[in-house]
């Protein structure tokens, strides 16, 4: 069994099409077809289906990428291991959800940098399940959550913290407490649907009756800051995207009468991943956090 097979059925788990693998990988399409077919030989079994322009994998396939995940990793150490064994340098692909690839992971990244110029680092940024599913499928080394408590036993919590979400407002707002069937009333400018937080909002509202029409949705935290210092609007986001501000004055903390809600910023890892030093070195770095 090839590695190179191996290597060329993982890229088309995560991408879900032959010709993407095929480009990504610098390969024919072809070329990926006949990877797959000669590995479905050996495995006496079908990997994926095709549906449309999209291929799945079947469940055999599914059953596959945990074994396939294992091999590369006992590829990855040794590798390592005729190197040199303390040196911490490589690849650390790290994916996180929005919020934290703009305000947390940047100190990591820093730090990472002025310790070990060697470390090549991958950031990528999506929502929770997209970024669990890069993982499963090692195309990444890390996950950052900002999500409900991530318990399951495919997974290790190498870092956790618990994050407060709150209303925030121009510096100019007079009221640090305002009840929020009035809050609702104001206008606002909201993460895009589908961040856990704004989810669990949206349930708190529903449960009041209630609900927030933004006059703007977008997914980029740090723009939404600068909008609502300028005085557009209200927001909702967790308080250490914001802590600087509430600390400068630059915003303001809106108390209302709805439950605190929190989250928890997670550091995860799939339990068969084998860490390399950079891996144990961001885990050193991300506890120093909590």
């Amino acid at each position: 069994m090839e590695i190179r097979n191996i290597t060329t059925f993982l890229k088309v788990a995560a991408t879900q099409n032959f010709s993407k693998a095929a480009e990504q990988l610098g390969y024919s399409q072809s070329a990926v077809t006949i990877q797959i077919q000669q590995l479905e030989r050996e495995l006496q079994t079908q990997l994926f289906e095709r549906i449309g322009k999209r291929v799945y994998l079947t469940e055999s396939g599914q059953e596959f990428v945990s074994y396939a995940n294992q091999v590369m990793n006992a590829v990855e150490q040794a590798a390592a291991f005729s190197g040199e064994k303390n040196a911490v340098k490589g690849k650390l692909r790290i994916g996180g959800v929005e919020s934290v690839c703009t305000t947390l992971i940047p100190e990591l990244i820093l730090e990472l940098h002025e310790k070990f110029p060697e470390i090549e680092l991958i950031i990528r940024s999506g929502t929770t399940d997209e970024l669990i599913e890069l993982a499963k499928r090692n195309e990444l080394d890390f996950v950052f959550t900002l999500d409900k408590k991530f318990n399951h036993p495919e997974w290790v919590c190498a870092s956790q913290t618990v994050e407060e979400i709150i209303f925030v407002a121009p510096k100019d707002q007079k009221r640090s407490e305002v009840p929020i069937e009035e809050l609702v009333q104001k206008q606002f400018i909201l993460t895009e649907r589908g961040a856990a937080y704004q989810y669990e909002l949206e349930r708190l509202l529903a449960e009041q009756e209630l609900r927030i029409e933004p006059i703007l949705e977008i997914g980029n935290t740090e723009t939404i800051i600068k909008l609502v210092k300028r005085g557009i609007g209200f927001s909702f986001l967790p308080k250490y995207t914001v802590s600087y501000e509430l600390e400068t004055g630059q915003l303001v903390q809106i108390q209302t009468n709805l439950p605190v809600v929190t989250m928890y910023c997670q550091l995860l890892y799939h339990k068969n991943k084998w860490l390399t030093p950079q891996m144990k070195t961001l885990i050193q770095l991300a506890r120093k956090l909590e």
